[in-house]
């Protein structure tokens, strides 16, 4: 697996946060660190930044190279339990376990505070990562999420690949889901979606569930609708820097 990691000028002397950056569909650990602009937030703040791929490569495993949204490039942040999908596929304890271990072993890094955001199918991971595991992020943030993927056409694809037909066991990967079984300790989700994407409009995205999920759960979430965004690049970097700030509030605490 490949990762990419950036270390702030406050890491030559002292151990910093780690925020990690999950990626969407089709993306590698270069998209972000290419393009979304982040280094001068995460230097300000003095944040380690880490960007890991979006599913294992190369498994020679039938059918992993045949779409853009199952197999490579689109591990959805879940531990496949089918077959021939379950030895490799196993994103969710690769980001929440096994990645964090290693950084936490090899780089300038304090292992108490860590926090996690992402874009897409990468919000999705943010989201999902953050309500299985209360306390372990200080914050949580994501650009675009698939916030209900057991009801949208993505999801049903991959859960119904990697997790098989029972969709009780989807649940356990749904950001809607799982708020409404959050157990309690404290999260501020901030959320940004452009008013312009084409899969906000397709329906693969359905934020309304998660916000009222969130609502009647009373667990805070800001939710900023931009006027004239896509689902690209660019509408990342116009906003990475507020995202930077709002971890950055809860791991320099």
């Amino acid at each position: 697996m490949k990762f990419a990691i950036y270390l702030p000028p406050k890491a030559e002397t002292a151990k910093c946060p780690a925020l990690y950056w999950l990626s969407g569909l089709t993306c590698t650990e270069q998209n972000f660190i290419s393009k979304s602009g982040y280094h001068q937030a995460a230097s300000e703040h003095g944040l380690v930044v880490v960007a890991p791929d979006t599913s294992p490569r190369g498994c020679n495993i039938k059918g992993e190279d045949e779409s853009w949204d199952f197999g490579t490039g689109a591990g959805f942040y879940v531990d496949a339990t089918e077959e021939p999908w379950k030895t490799n596929y196993r994103m969710y304890s690769y980001v929440t376990q096994e990645l964090p271990q290693l950084i936490n072993a090899s780089f300038p890094v304090d292992p108490q505070r860590m926090s996690v955001f992402g874009h897409s199918m990468g919000g999705h991971g943010a989201l999902i990562c953050a309500l299985k595991n209360p306390g372990k992020y200080k914050s949580v943030s994501a650009f675009a999420p698939v916030c209900n993927p057991v009801l949208c056409n993505w999801g049903k694809k991959a859960f119904s690949g990697y997790l098989g037909s029972d969709q009780s066991k989807w649940k356990a990967y749904d950001a809607t889901h799982l708020v409404k079984s959050y157990p309690g300790s404290q999260l501020d989700i901030l959320i940004d979606q452009g008013k312009d994407d084409e899969f906000l409009s397709d329906g693969q995205l359905l934020p309304d569930n998660l916000i009222a999920a969130c609502t009647e759960k009373k667990i805070p979430v800001v939710f900023r609708l931009q006027e004239g965004y896509d689902h690209s690049y660019y509408f990342i970097a116009t906003f990475i820097a507020d995202h930077i700030r709002h971890h950055a509030k809860y791991l320099n605490a």
